[in-house]
């Protein structure tokens, strides 16, 4: 059976065929099930469930027939193991959840749901999102389609593998350290991190809580905006959710209206529709340790944006470096803190065998989670604890503040937005980093100020460099702009794909 999802280039070209009644939803449904069991060996999805993804389905064909339907209408999608989902297993990757099922959805996910998207079920990821490879699952790596000997990025490997492979349209991933936009360059895929607090984190299971932030993956940046508009909004139920955004109410519609009046203004600029634009380029990016085939794929994309009217514009953030051991402080600490929830004793893992309750939840825990979860715990209740916490946890969080303050220096006074690499390199060979656990860490040098920031950025096709295999992989263009700049960076980033193909190659067909 043909791959239907290959036919089309964008949601909105699916979403008119089913609006059509070119194909219904429960075909379309049945073709997908139907390919990610054909593309198993990509280890994509840990837990598919037919009857729930049909029923969504029959439920989206009522709406469609019923003239009721919205632009999401019948989409295929997927969700990463970190949102918790009534009815399929939320796992987390790990083997302290394996087996766990979620009495109710998360937010992100029930606001998908209801604007009629049809899930085929959960995604690998690294466990409970500790890792940048997809290597730290309790279910396997996932592989890369481009080259399935290479990483696919990570924790949301799967989330872009699955796009790039067409088993769906669009994914959900989080990121934390840059879980969206690294394994969306690594795959050749798009993806965004809004702002911290545009996206509701209620039923995300948690990792770094003042890093984590959930944002959508798709093959490209007008497929993003429907999904990040139905997915944002204030939610109640989670404290750090925004009620405003500089001024706008933190509600659907508020991204999609930012994205046409981006455009309609860049559309009045005739062939060069980006002019007045400023591109920051910061020097530290494009230093020792970037590859070259990555270099010169993104100072390519850098002199399109030059070609359609932006101007560069050469900047410094001068603590880029200095974010990996901040953010290697910030993130495990806060994870110790979340992990110590899963003690064997309300849900979770519980070890068969032990002796009294303090033996049972250190048994629980060792059985249960897996070495880089391990390993992130220990650093992190070694920075919080006494004579530690002052000397490593409080510096990493003045560091935060004027690495945030080094991106507004920037973004308020030199440039209106900044581009750079995603990754320094292509994606590596699974396993690659066996004999150095934390040589991954440096590679997210680029997307970790982001996150310690809470500014917005993504991803986005940009070009092909050679792997170790001598496969050609793909190389992302990482697009940052100021807080709650979605919209914009949307549109700038469709005015480049309107110009460029790069983010139309297909795995196996490039």
């Amino acid at each position: 059976m043909s791959n239907t999802l290959l036919q089309f280039n964008s949601l909105a070209q699916l979403s008119q065929a089913l609006s059509a009644r070119k194909l219904s939803a429960t075909e379309l449904a049945q073709d997908c099930l139907k390919q990610i069991q054909d593309q198993h060996a990509l280890n994509a999805f840990v837990h598919v469930d037919a009857e729930l993804t049909l029923a969504q389905a029959r439920l989206a064909d009522a709406a469609i027939a019923a003239g009721t339907a919205g632009p999401l209408t019948g989409i295929p999608i997927a969700h990463k193991d970190l949102f918790v989902t009534e009815g399929w297993r939320s796992t987390a990757g790990s083997n302290m959840l394996k087996n766990y099922v979620s009495p109710f959805d998360a937010t992100v996910v029930r606001k998908l749901r209801e604007a009629g998207c049809v899930s085929l079920g959960k995604l690998n990821c690294d466990e409970f999102a500790m890792g940048s490879g997809n290597e730290h699952s309790a279910f396997g790596p996932a592989r890369n389609p481009w080259d399935p000997s290479a990483v696919p990025g990570g924790s949301s490997g799967a989330s872009a593998a699955a796009v790039a492979a067409k088993l769906v349209m669009a994914t959900t991933g989080t990121d934390t350290g840059g879980s969206v936009r690294q394994p969306a360059a690594l795959c050749g895929v798009s993806g965004i991190k809004p702002t911290y607090g545009a996206v509701s984190r209620y039923g995300m299971i948690a990792y770094g809580s003042s890093l984590d932030q959930a944002g959508p993956l798709a093959a490209n940046a007008a497929d993003l905006v429907e999904l990040l508009d139905t997915m944002s909004g204030f939610d109640h139920r989670d404290a750090t959710s925004a009620e405003q955004c500089q001024g706008v109410a933190n509600a659907p519609g508020r991204i999609r209206s930012e994205y046409q009046s981006a455009n309609a203004q860049y559309a009045a600029q005739g062939a060069q529709p980006l002019k007045g634009l400023r591109i920051g380029v910061p020097r530290e990016y494009f230093g020792d340790g970037l590859n070259n085939e990555v270099a010169q794929a993104v100072e390519a994309a850098i002199a399109q944006f030059e070609a359609l009217g932006a101007k560069r514009v050469d900047i410094s953030l001068p603590r880029t470096q200095l974010s990996i051991p901040a953010y290697y402080v910030i993130a495990p600490a806060e994870a110790s803190s979340n992990l110590s929830r899963y003690d064997g004793v309300r849900y979770g893992h519980r070890s068969e065998s032990y002796t009294d309750l303090a033996d049972m939840t250190a048994r629980s825990r060792a059985e249960g989670f897996g070495p880089e979860v391990q390993r992130r715990i220990l650093i992190g209740t070694y920075v919080l604890s006494h004579g530690y916490y002052d000397a490593y946890y409080l510096q990493a969080q003045r560091l935060r503040r004027m690495i945030a303050d080094d991106f507004q220096a920037a973004l308020t006074t030199q440039c209106d937005v900044i581009m750079g690499p995603v990754t320094p390199t292509v994606a590596a060979p699974i396993g690659h980093s066996q004999d150095d656990p934390t040589a991954d860490w440096l590679a997210d040098v680029y997307t970790l100020g982001l996150n310690l920031a809470g500014l917005p950025g993504m991803s986005i096709p940009c070009g092909f460099g050679r792997g170790v295999s001598g496969s050609q992989l793909p190389v992302g263009l990482q697009i940052i702009g100021n807080y709650f700049d979605e919209g914009r960076l949307l549109a700038i980033a469709h005015q480049y794909q309107q110009t460029t193909d790069w983010h139309q190659r297909i795995a196996g067909q490039a």
